[in-house]
């Protein structure tokens, strides 16, 4: 089985991506699995009936692999990371995650139309228009007021904005300086302050969960962000909400994030680019052979298949 990741940065670098990557590396050596790692810049695009088996990389052509990893969030790596990965899917090639849902998922507001579509619980939340019209912030979701960027990642671009004098402070800035910038207003769930839950999930399966806990009363919890995480018991509601997101969001590897509420749970966002760093750290499991195991299984249930149907 020959398994690529799609992955943007240097992998010897310091950074918890690269080192998620070396993670990949060591297990599918364990595993037995052919793995390489390819920049999305070292593909050359050509759309051609043709030739359908194989892609251009560094100028050559490659035999297409069996699985395809993205680890290229296209907020930070741009366009022509989604069109590999379409390249990729339209050839044959199983993605794990598709292109249809990680531009879903990336769009936090795209994301949060289609989660109350399927009737599962998220925070109120507005797309900003300017000029921001406060009377209608401040009758719909009040304040405080949690105010993201649409395409930020990993806790960037999220600010906790207090009051109605600082919002209106900040839109005035924002109007004035980058009105064009897109930012969504969510209900700020104070259940839940400094912390949240990340169930990691994959194929269907939940894996993991840990709690995340801001650092010095913060308000972002992320582990990226300096956040504490330890090991949560699920409950079954927690299970079924982010099983659920999983699915309508199509995510086959998901990070999704849980707010704590009053009364239960309700969706802060999902990821397809979830880091694992921390999760392994909090709990006992082992990310990248759960991933490359679900691999594993499919490709043996294709070669059954294939078995079958020529019997």
């Amino acid at each position: 089985m020959e398994v690529w990741i799609l992955f943007y940065e240097d992998i010897e670098s310091s950074t918890n991506e690269a080192f998620e990557i070396r993670r990949f590396q060591a297990e599918a050596k364990e595993l037995g699995i052919d793995m390489k790692v390819f920049s999305p810049e070292q593909f050359d695009l050509l759309v051609t009936d043709q030739d359908r088996s194989t892609v251009l990389i560094d100028g050559e052509p490659h035999t297409l692999p069996d699985f395809l990893i993205p680890r290229t969030p296209p907020v930070e790596s741009g366009y022509f990371s989604l069109a590999v990965i379409r390249q990729m899917e339209r050839l044959g090639v199983e993605v794990y995650n598709g292109s249809m849902c990680i531009e879903a998922v990336a769009d936090k507001m795209h994301t949060h139309q289609i989660l109350c579509e399927q009737g599962l619980p998220t925070p109120v939340t507005m797309l900003a228009k300017f000029p921001v019209d406060l009377k209608l912030v401040e009758k719909h979701i009040g304040f405080p007021v949690v105010v993201k960027t649409l395409l930020g990642v990993n806790g960037t671009g999220v600010f906790l904005v207090e009051t109605e004098e600082a919002f209106n402070d900040l839109m005035n800035l924002i109007g004035e300086t980058n009105p064009d910038i897109q930012l969504i207003f969510q209900k700020y769930v104070a259940a839940s302050r400094g912390r949240d839950l990340r169930v990691f999930i994959v194929d269907g399966e939940v894996m993991a969960c840990m709690e995340r806990r801001a650092k010095d009363g913060g308000f972002k919890a992320n582990f990226s962000q300096g956040g504490s995480v330890l090991e949560f018991d699920l409950n079954e509601e927690a299970k079924q909400i982010a099983l659920k997101t999983a699915e309508v969001l199509d995510i086959r590897i998901a990070g999704i994030d849980l707010l704590f509420t009053e009364d239960g749970f309700t969706i802060c966002e999902a990821n397809t680019f979830p880091g694992f760093k921390g999760l392994e750290l909090a709990c006992d499991i082992n990310v990248p052979r759960s991933i490359l195991e679900s691999m594993q299984r499919r490709m043996a249930a294709k070669q059954g298949e294939a078995y079958a149907a020529k019997s």
